[in-house]
């Protein structure tokens, strides 16, 4: 379709001149060219030159010159498929995709065979998942160039995205006929696989393994063939061809435990005798691999058949002296028999070895090297650590070190114990030490920081990571272009324990934009991939996008960000008070010298802190300039707003904001019973009555007996009872009906007062006391003895801690004497728990940093 404003052939000439810079990023002289066409009267009001300079405005930064001049354009030439098209290429800039598909769609009313456009929009509908859409604008697309390779792919999977497995292998069986000619190479293959996966999908797995066969010799992946015919002819039963396929694959790869499971299925092996025996044959076949002996020690079920194959695989490695073997072995212990039989074991191996230098009691054995003793050691202290024996694993661990002081894995497992054992600041202290071993392993390192910032120190965790960061910026802006997950996670939690509520979010929402980022970095592959034929692989990158917040990170973050703005809306955050200035008149003479020194020493601090912080953002600004210059001309970065840890902790409206962390947990990680209690604590906040009950009747389909949950119950039929009669009849109708089989007819004291009598672990005691003592105020004491009592079977840290947090937040009232007593007795209990030894004295901490500040109980048992 001609131009709706056509330009004569001069200035027409500078027009594709334009286009041409733009394509080549040549931005200043696109812009001169335009000013050329827009300096003459006649053609001031140009609606597709406006629209083009805009667009080159954008890609130097201009973003609000770019938006006028776009709009300029268009209110000129409303007709113009071009000022349509570019403004969606704007908007797409600005990743805001919905509009610029609205902005396409324009610009095809009036151009409507427009190749350029019809590919950018299926890009942005692939990208939104308007899956429907995508299949009508790539039919366009194949219509307008039928012999061009991508048109056939990006047709047939559209088909196969939505799950039209025939129509899709009919479209690449076409392609294939037709367009596909000698000689075959990787993409062919990788085309032909993809067909096989297709049809796999579909079910027609006879089908799928006769195309297999038929094209075996052109497919190069001979790896993936075979293994996949494996997985064809057991999904078929006919087990005698995959039982070949897979004794193959083992002679190829005999370590490979998948392969193993596969071959037990194919000769049909139930009893633990036969699996035990089949592993002898394949230990015997494979005397180099450790894949057949590990797994022939979790199918052995005899106590004699387990100790006499436990026995000779532990004797290797701590012949061998190999770090992983209590890992390796770790599974075992889920069976007592078997954690008793490894337990008598390592014992008897100390004793030996301490002794004679062998393994057996028989002396004239064959002497093992002095190390065998030391990884034996290793081993028994992680061993006592698993079973929550803290003194006997500290004995072994320190018997290792006295040994031999100088190995590094025994100060990281002596880390370990002390942070099972509740004590993060000796745990972090063994880490720091065995860091200054070795200050070049990466993997200490950030060990190290992990284990500094569960004790609250995170400034020095911060210092510890900039050793392995770039010189001139900040470790914590390093980290988080390089999307250092696990350290921003770590930090968030870490400033949630010590309470800097805007910190702590400030990290979360640092998280939320890496995964924001990788949703948006797909954008680039969807081309790609289908120029590569990269096929199978890009289906797993859009199936792997689609469920990408339920990512563990993304759910730690989340659940930080939710219960600190929980918290914020019970308690806003105030504006700090001005420090009255001290009586100093009043004051002796040696009082006043100390006041005098904290205040001078307090100015200093800031000041420096002020030097950095002006330094920090010098640097920030230099290196964003930097950036910026080395991608100039990216449209595809937009400025995000910086995050002020200040303003984000005073925010207006905390329940909406917790909403945008939780609604992708609501979908993709609705198997966890956590996710609809964070909702309902949302929902219940906001009094939603009907959104209350789908949280409570998900959770409890997920598990009804969770005691955190029965709370929950509890306080939704408590509000029911005191807010049903102003509700809407119908809705009044649904929420009695709905909890009937939650409730059973009961009052709120009623379901209170039987998880009381019913509570037998200490989580759940908690959770009922708190009930209980909201209900009826009159009977603290009743909750108070029934929380503080240590006599559950499983009681633990944690548990514990909890309690303590519930007492001092004030749940059971005033109650000093009972939290004095309830710590003395976890302090007995679990000697090493910082969470119930006194904080340190105020002038201990004096000349410290921030990282003194006293733990949360909170903070105790963070997992690995």
């Amino acid at each position: 379709m001609p131009p709706s404003n056509p330009l004569p052939p001069k200035e027409n000439a500078l027009f594709k001149r334009i286009l041409r810079c733009y394509e080549h990023k040549q931005y200043k002289n696109g812009l001169k060219f335009a000013k050329q066409i827009l300096s003459n009267p006649k053609f001031a009001e140009h609606g597709e030159t406006l629209a083009m300079k805009g667009l080159t405005l954008n890609c130097l930064g201009r973003k609000d010159e770019a938006y006028d001049y776009v709009r300029r354009g268009l209110r000129n030439d409303l007709k113009s498929p071009v000022c349509w098209h570019v403004y969606g290429l704007l908007q797409r800039s600005d990743k805001k995709y919905d509009e610029a598909i609205k902005c396409y769609r324009n610009a095809l009313k009036w151009e409507k065979e427009n190749i350029q456009i019809l590919r950018d929009l299926s890009l942005l509908q692939i990208q939104m998942r308007d899956l429907e859409g995508y299949k009508d604008t790539r039919y366009q697309l194949f219509m307008l160039r039928p012999t061009q390779r991508a048109s056939w792919i990006g047709f047939a999977m559209s088909y196969h995205l939505l799950g039209d497995y025939e129509m899709a292998n009919s479209i690449l069986d076409a392609f294939r006929t037709h367009q596909m000619k000698g000689p075959y190479d990787y993409e062919h293959s990788e085309l032909l696989l993809y067909q096989n996966m297709v049809l796999a999908e579909s079910g027609q797995y006879e089908r799928a393994l006769q195309h297999l066969q038929k094209f075996e010799s052109q497919i190069l992946d001979k790896l993936s063939v075979k293994e996949t015919s494996g997985e064809y002819y057991l999904k078929l039963n006919r087990f005698k061809e995959a039982e070949g396929i897979y004794e193959d694959l083992l002679k190829r790869n005999p370590e490979n435990v998948l392969y193993y499971s596969k071959l037990i299925e194919a000769k049909q092996l139930i009893k633990a005798e036969d699996k035990v025996a089949f592993f002898d044959e394949y230990k015997k076949q494979y005397p180099k691999a450790i894949a057949p002996r590990r797994l022939q020690l979790t199918e052995a079920q005899a106590q004699s058949s387990f100790e006499n194959l436990v026995d000779e695989y532990l004797r290797h490695g701590l012949y061998k002296g190999i770090p992983p073997l209590f890992v390796d072995l770790r599974s075992l212990y889920a069976d007592p028999m078997k954690a008793e039989t490894i337990e008598k074991l390592i014992i008897q191996y100390i004793d030996n070895l301490a002794k004679d230098c062998t393994f057996g009691p028989d002396p004239s054995e064959v002497k093992q090297p002095a190390s065998a003793l030391l990884w034996a050691y290793y081993f028994a202290a992680q061993h006592f650590d698993h079973k929550k024996d803290t003194d006997r694993a500290l004995h072994y661990i320190d018997a290792a070190i006295e040994h031999t002081p100088t190995l590094i894995e025994l100060f990281i497992v002596k880390g370990r114990i002390y942070k099972h054992a509740g004590d993060p600041i000796s745990a972090y202290q063994c880490l720091e030490e065995a860091q200054a071993m070795d200050t070049a392993d990466r993997y200490v390192n950030c060990k190290c920081a992990r284990y500094m910032l569960r004790a609250g120190h995170i400034k020095r965790a911060e210092e510890m990571c900039a050793k392995f960061t770039r010189e001139g910026v900040p470790a914590t802006e390093n980290l988080n272009e390089m999307q250092c997950m696990w350290f921003q996670t770590e930090a968030a939690a870490s400033y949630q324990r010590l309470q800097q509520w805007g910190e702590a979010l400030k990290k979360a929402h640092e998280v939320d934009r890496h995964f924001s980022e990788i949703m948006e970095d797909q954008f680039d592959f969807h081309s790609y991939c289908m120029r590569k034929m990269t096929l199978r692989s890009y289906v797993g990158l859009l199936r792997l996008e689609d469920v990408l917040r339920a990512h563990p990170f993304y759910f730690r973050c989340a659940r930080v960000a939710v219960r600190v703005y929980l918290r914020l809306h019970a308690r806003p955050r105030s504006d700090a008070p001005q420090t009255a200035e001290p009586d100093t008149e009043n004051l002796a003479p040696s009082e006043l010298k100390k006041l005098r020194n904290k205040q001078r020493k307090a100015q200093r601090k800031a000041e420096q802190e002020s030097a950095l912080a002006a330094q920090v953002q010098v640097k920030r600004e230099q290196h964003h300039k930097a950036r910026q210059q080395q991608e100039q001309g990216d449209p595809e970065a937009p400025q995000l707003d910086e995050l002020i840890p200040e303003k984000l902790a005073r925010v207006e409206d905390p329940l909406e904001q917790a909403l945008k962390f939780l609604q992708p947990l609501r979908i993709l990680a609705a198997d966890r019973i956590e996710t609809h209690l964070m909702a309902f604590e949302i929902y219940f906040r906001k009094e939603k009555p009907l959104l209350m009950l789908q949280c409570i009747k998900r959770a409890w389909r997920l598990d009804s007996d969770n005691p955190e949950l029965v709370d929950c119950l509890v306080r939704f039929q408590r509000w029911l009872e005191e807010s049903l009669s102003g509700l809407h009849p119908n809705v009044a109708a649904v929420l009695k009906t709905e909890t009937q089989p939650m409730v059973l007819g009961r009052s709120a004291l009623q379901i209170a007062e039987q998880s009381v009598s019913g509570a037998a672990r200490h989580a759940a005691a908690l959770w009922a006391a708190r009930a209980l003592r909201r209900l009826v105020p009159d009977r603290t004491e009743q909750a108070l003895r029934l929380v503080t009592s240590l006599d559950y079977p499983d009681v633990t840290i944690q548990s514990c801690a909890d309690v303590l947090e519930s007492l001092r937040e004030g749940d059971f009232g005033e109650c000093e004497a009972v939290i004095e007593r309830y710590v003395e007795a976890c302090s007995a209990r679990f000697p090493y728990a910082i969470a119930f030894k006194p904080a340190p004295a105020p002038e201990a901490s004096e000349n410290h940093s921030e990282e003194t500040t006293p733990l949360q109980p909170k903070e105790i048992t963070a997992n690995n």
